[in-house]
């Protein structure tokens, strides 16, 4: 087993990708620095923290790329994010099978606020474009700074998620939230808390991701090549029908949760036998609870978007 948690960037692709296809480009030995960081005397990276590349996983073609989270937090400036442009620009160029996007980021660099927020538009405009022209994008989230930020609307404008138990998913990260609205609204320090609402399997339980899997690059790899194969047979553009689908799930959690204070109420009000005990299972355990219950609010959402149609 090998844990994706501790990997660094370059681990993660080299382990998820058919062993040896990764080929980097613009690596370290190019040096293509942030030049704001360098004008402030802060630190740099030869890569800006982020490795972008090709490479193939069972054996189809695919544009893989991984955040340092080691660096800055895997924030993005504006060369991180030039890079990441380039890459989903270049899957369309050359007709990719799939893009894989390793995701670990606080959001954008306070260092270079105006030019990191414009690179995260630029992003997810590419993210779309490839996905327009039937490329699937699949997003792994499973490192310690989680997916917050402009990077986590990214991740949700992809075909499909895959998280670990300890990944984290959300907009605004717990610091933020405390600093802006106090710590009665999100205390920061109750890291329990903080993974019960931005965690893995929260995210899964209200329908953010589409798999959870064990803190282990196999099976990140396993779940990224079932990913693929089935979006590569059922298509990866974006559906005005697909979109309408999230908004009515958006529309139903409000409904159905916004009384709610406590992760573990929702999971309660989802049919969740013990979800107390929902931290302690591990992924498969998890996955097969949670399963009848997600089944279960879809088929809710349906009957009330026919219902209110038909009224």
């Amino acid at each position: 087993m090998s844990s994706y948690l501790e990997a660094t960037a370059r681990e993660r692709i080299a382990k998820l990708l058919d062993a040896g296809s990764f080929t980097e480009v613009l690596p370290p030995a190019a040096r293509f620095i942030s030049p704001h960081l360098a004008q402030l005397d802060a630190p740099v990276a030869f890569d800006d923290g982020v490795v972008i590349g090709t490479g193939c996983l069972q054996g189809r073609r695919v544009m893989a790329a991984a955040q340092e989270g080691g660096f800055m937090g895997g924030a993005v400036g504006e060369v991180h994010g030039a890079k990441l442009v380039g890459l989903l620009k270049r899957a369309v160029a050359e007709g990719a099978d799939a893009v894989i996007l390793m995701l670990e980021t606080g959001g954008v660099r306070l260092h270079e606020a105006n030019a990191g927020l414009i690179a995260v538009s630029e992003v997810m405009r590419a993210l779309l474009d490839v996905r327009e022209a039937g490329i699937p994008v699949i997003v792994l989230i499973g490192g310690a700074n989680g997916c917050f930020g402009g990077m986590g609307i990214v991740a949700r404008c992809a075909n499909a998620i895959i998280m670990s138990e300890e990944g984290r998913l959300a907009m605004s990260g717990p610091e933020v939230i405390e600093t802006a609205a106090g710590v009665e609204e999100f205390d920061s320090r109750d890291r329990a808390l903080v993974w019960r609402t931005t965690g893995g399997k929260h995210r899964y339980l209200l329908g953010d991701c589409d798999a959870i899997v064990s803190d282990d690059i196999a099976a990140f790899r396993a779940a990224a090549c079932g990913a693929m194969q089935r979006l590569c047979q059922t298509g990866a553009a974006l559906a005005l029908q697909e979109l309408e689908a999230e908004q009515r799930m958006l529309e139903h959690r409000l409904t159905a949760f916004d009384r709610h204070t406590e992760p573990m109420q929702i999971w309660a009000e989802l049919g969740i036998p013990q979800p107390a005990q929902v931290p302690m299972l591990d992924a498969q355990a998890f996955t097969e609870i949670a399963d009848r219950h997600r089944a279960a609010m879809r088929a809710e959402m349906q009957i009330e978007t026919q219902t209110g149609a038909q009224a």
